[in-house]
C-alpha cells in the first residue's frame, strides 16, 4: 500500500495468543488497520457483525464457534468481509467446506509473513488466494471419497452394509455373527460379497470404505 491509499481495516481471531499477537504486530507494520483481536469464534462474529471490517484473518479450529462456522454465518448474514484462514493444517473436507462457502483464501501458518500481506493485499483487491498445490489435490481427494462413498451406500445390501460398519468397529467374524443372529460362515459370505461389489482384496481396506461411507450418519 503507498502513502495515498486508505487503510484496510482487519479483525483477527486465534486461540493461540503468541500467534495472535505476532499477527498484530506484522499487520500495523504494514499499516493495516487491525480493529480487533479475538481468540474465539464467538466473539470474531461479533467483530464481523459490529465493526464491519474489509478483512478477517481466522484460524479455522477455535473454541466457540470454528472459523469454517463463521464464514458460514458470514455467507448466511450476506456481511461484505472477506475471510482468510491462516492455520497449522487443514483437511480435505474443511478446504472443500472453505472454497464452497466463500472463503477467499487459505494459508498455512508456515508460510513467510510477506506472503500473508501480499494474500491480504490481493484479496482486498478481490483476487483469491487459494493456491492450486494446496487445493487441488484436496478437492480430487474429496471428491474421490465422496463417490466411493456413495459406492458404499448404493451397491451394498443393508446387510452388507452393517456387517461392513462392525468390521470397521473392530469386530471379529464370530462377533458380528453374534451381534447380527447370523452365523458365522453367513457373515464369511456378506463378506466377500462386499469385497466383490466394491473391488476390495482385505479387511482394512473394506473397514476404511465403511468408515467413510457410514460416518455421516452415525
Amino acid at each position: 500500500m503507498n502513502g495515498g491509499e486508505r487503510q484496510l481495516s482487519v479483525i483477527l481471531a486465534d486461540d493461540h495468543p503468541i500467534v495472535l499477537a505476532g499477527l498484530g504486530t506484522l499487520l500495523r507494520a504494514n499499516r493495516f488497520e487491525v480493529l480487533s483481536a479475538s481468540a474465539n469464534g464467538l466473539d470474531a462474529l461479533d467483530a464481523l457483525r459490529n465493526l464491519e471490517p474489509d478483512l478477517a484473518v481466522l484460524d479455522i479450529c477455535m473454541p466457540g464457534l470454528t472459523g469454517l462456522q463463521v464464514l458460514q454465518h458470514v455467507e448466511e448474514e450476506g456481511l461484505r468481509t472477506r475471510l482468510v484462514f491462516l492455520t497449522a493444517s487443514v483437511t480435505d473436507e474443511q478446504i472443500l467446506k472453505a472454497v464452497t462457502h466463500g472463503a477467499w483464501a487459505i494459508m498455512l501458518k508456515d508460510a513467510a509473513a510477506d506472503s500473508l500481506v501480499n494474500c491480504l493485499e490481493n484479496v482486498a483487491m478481490g483476487k483469491r488466494w487459494l493456491p492450486p498445490e494446496l487445493v487441488s489435490p484436496a478437492l480430487s481427494r474429496e471428491a474421490e471419497r465422496r463417490t466411493e462413498s456413495e459406492h458404499f451406500d448404493t451397491v451394498l445390501t443393508a446387510r452388507e452394509r452393517e456387517i461392513s460398519i462392525l468390521v470397521a468397529d473392530g469386530l471379529s467374524n464370530k462377533e458380528i455373527a453374534r451381534r447380527t443372529n447370523i452365523s458365522e460362515g453367513t457373515v464369511k459370505i456378506h463378506l466377500h460379497n462386499a469385497y466383490q461389489k466394491l473391488g476390495l482384496s482385505n479387511r482394512t481396506s473394506l473397514a476404511g470404505v465403511a468408515r467413510r461411507g457410514s460416518g455421516s450418519k452415525r
